[in-house]
C-alpha cells in the first residue's frame, strides 16, 4: 500500500514523498481510511509507530476543503498531556500542510506569556494544539470560538488520564460542537480508556495495532544494578563511553537531579544539557532544538520529556533512576528504537528497586537481563530473571481504574563532544564525603508526580 491509495489531497501527498515517506504504516493503513469516512477512531499504537501523522493526515485532508461555518476558531483541535509532544504535533502539522493554501498553525502552552497567546487566538487558526490546563484557561476568558470546530483530536489519552487532566479534557470537550468527530489515541486500550470513550465517542472505531512486547523488540534492555550512587556514576561514565553511541538521554527522578547531573556532565566535556518542568518554554524550545541538530550529545530529563521527543540519532536510553510507574519505562525506552532503528535502553537498580522492576516487567511481558560490568561488580547478588504476573503487583489497568474513580468522586548530523571524559564523575549531587547516598531518597521527594506534572501544565 501507498498512501496514494489512501485517497489524500495531493498537495499533501507531495509533502509526505518530500519527507521521505513511501509507505504507511500499519496505525496509518487502518486509521486514515476511517476518519476520512467521518468515523469517531479509538487507537491503540505505541510511540514511534507513526500515529501523529495518523491523525494529522485525515485533518489536513479536511482543511483542503472551504470550511461549512465563518469564524476565526480552529477546525482542528489536538490536546497533547505535554508542551513537549504538543510542539511535536504543531511540527508535524506544519510539514505535512506546507502546501495547503493559508494553513495556520497555533500552539497554546503552559509556560508562554498569556499576551502572545492572545494575539494568536485573535487571528485565524486552523490547527490549535494544545496542553489541557492552559486552553481551558482560555476558554474560560472567552478567547476562542469553537463554531466551526470540526475535529477533535485526544493524543496520549493514557498519560492525561494518568496526570489527571480527564476533568478538563471533558470540560473543553462539552466547549466544543456535538456534531464534532473526535479522535482518541492512547498507548493501551483498557477499560478507565474505554470509559472516557463512551464519554466523548459517538459508535468508534476500534484499532489496536500492537503490543508493548511487540513494539520492544528493536530495543535492547540492560539492567545494572548498583550498591549507591558512587556505583551508579561509575556505571554511567562506562555506559557513555560505548562506541556506538550517537545521542542519549539520561533519566532521572527529580528536576533538582536532572540539572545537577547535567552539569556534572558539561564539566567533564559532554555536550549535555537538562530538561524538566521548571524551565520556562523558550528554554525547552531551544533544549530539544539544539537536540534534534546534534548539538547536544547527552539530555538529562525528568518524566516531563518521556514522550514528545523523536530524535533519530538517540541510540541510548538510560534509566539512572527507574520510573514510579511500568508505563513510564516504555515511554522513556520509545525514545530510542525509533522508525525500525535498534536501540539500546540502559537501566540502573539499588536493592530496593526490586518492585518497581517486577511491575515493569509484568507490563512489558520481557525479563530485563542483568548485566556486569568488570571491575564494577556489585556488592549483593542480583535476583535471577523472572517472569509472570504477580497477583500482589497491581496493573496499569487497575491502577488507572483507581484514578478514574478518584477523579469521578472529585468531579540528522551529529557533534561529538569536545573535551575530555572521565569514566569516574566526581559526586555529581546530594553525596557524602565518601561519594555514598542512600537510595531511598531519590523516590521521596515533594509531592506526588501526579501534582508536580499538573502544577507545570
Amino acid at each position: 500500500m501507498s498512501f496514494e491509495t489512501l485517497n489524500l489531497h495531493p498537495l499533501i501527498i507531495k509533502a509526505i514523498n518530500e519527507a521521505g515517506y513511501t509507505t504507511p504504516t500499519p496505525i496509518q493503513q487502518q486509521a486514515i481510511p476511517e476518519l476520512l469516512s467521518g468515523h469517531d477512531v479509538m487507537a491503540s499504537a505505541q510511540t514511534g509507530t507513526g500515529k501523529t501523522a495518523a491523525f494529522m493526515l485525515p485533518a489536513l485532508h479536511q482543511l483542503a476543503t472551504p470550511p461549512k461555518v465563518r469564524s476565526r476558531g480552529p477546525r482542528v483541535l489536538v490536546l497533547t498531556p505535554t508542551r513537549e509532544l504538543a510542539l511535536q504535533v504543531s511540527e508535524a502539522a506544519t510539514k505535512y500542510g506546507r502546501y495547503l493554501p493559508r494553513t495556520k498553525v497555533v500552539s497554546i502552552l503552559g509556560g508562554m506569556p498569556y499576551p502572545v497567546q492572545n494575539k494568536l487566538l485573535s487571528q485565524p487558526v486552523d490547527i490549535l494544539v494544545a496542553t489541557p490546563g492552559r486552553l481551558l484557561d482560555h476558554i474560560q476568558r472567552g478567547r476562542i470560538d469553537f463554531s466551526r470546530l470540526e475535529m477533535l483530536v485526544l493524543d496520549e489519552a493514557d498519560r492525561m488520564l494518568d496526570m489527571g487532566f480527564i476533568d478538563d479534557v471533558e470540560k473543553i470537550a462539552s466547549a466544543t460542537p456535538a456534531t464534532r468527530q473526535t479522535l482518541l489515541f492512547s498507548a493501551t486500550l483498557d477499560s478507565a480508556i474505554d470509559k472516557i470513550a463512551a464519554r466523548l465517542l459517538k459508535t468508534p472505531k476500534r484499532i489496536q495495532i500492537a503490543t508493548q512486547k511487540a513494539r520492544l523488540e528493536n530495543i535492547e534492555q540492560r539492567l545494572h544494578y548498583v550498591d549507591n550512587l558512587s556505583h551508579k556514576n561509575r556505571l554511567l561514565g562506562h555506559v557513555l563511553q560505548d562506541e556506538t553511541l550517537k545521542q542519549a538521554i539520561v533519566f532521572t527522578a527529580t528536576k533538582r537531579d536532572a540539572d545537577t547531573l547535567a552539569d556534572n556532565l558539561s564539566t567533564q566535556g559532554y555536550d549535555a544539557a537538562a530538561l524538566h518542568g521548571d524551565m520556562n518554554q523558550r528554554e525547552r524550545t531551544r533544549t530539544l532544538t539544539k537536540l534534534r541538530r546534534g548539538g547536544l550529545q547527552i539530555l538529562v530529563a525528568t518524566d516531563v520529556a518521556a514522550r514528545g521527543i523523536d530524535v533519530t540519532d538517540i541510540t541510548h536510553v538510560i534509566n539512572f533512576d527507574l520510573p514510579k510507574f511500568a508505563e513510564d519505562y516504555v515511554h522513556r525506552i520509545g525514545r530510542t528504537g525509533r522508525a525500525g532503528a535498534l536501540g539500546i535502553a540502559v537501566s540502573f537498580a539499588s536493592g530496593n528497586d526490586k518492585i518497581h522492576l517486577k511491575r515493569i516487567e509484568n507490563f512489558t511481558g520481557h525479563s530485563i537481563t542483568s548485566h556486569v560490568v568488570p571491575g564494577m561488580e556489585p556488592r549483593f547478588k542480583p535476583r535471577p530473571a523472572t517472569g509472570g504476573r504477580s497477583r500482589k503487583t497491581p496493573n496499569i489497568t487497575q491502577k488507572r481504574s483507581r484514578s478514574w474513580s478518584n477523579d469521578n468522586g472529585n468531579k540528522q548530523n551529529f557533534n561529538s563532544a569536545n573535551g575530555s571524559r572521565s569514566s569516574s564523575p566526581s559526586r555529581p549531587y546530594g553525596d557524602d564525603s565518601n561519594g555514598n547516598r542512600p537510595f531511598g531518597n531519590e523516590h521521596n521527594r515533594g509531592n506526588s508526580r501526579r501534582k508536580e506534572q499538573r502544577q507545570k501544565f
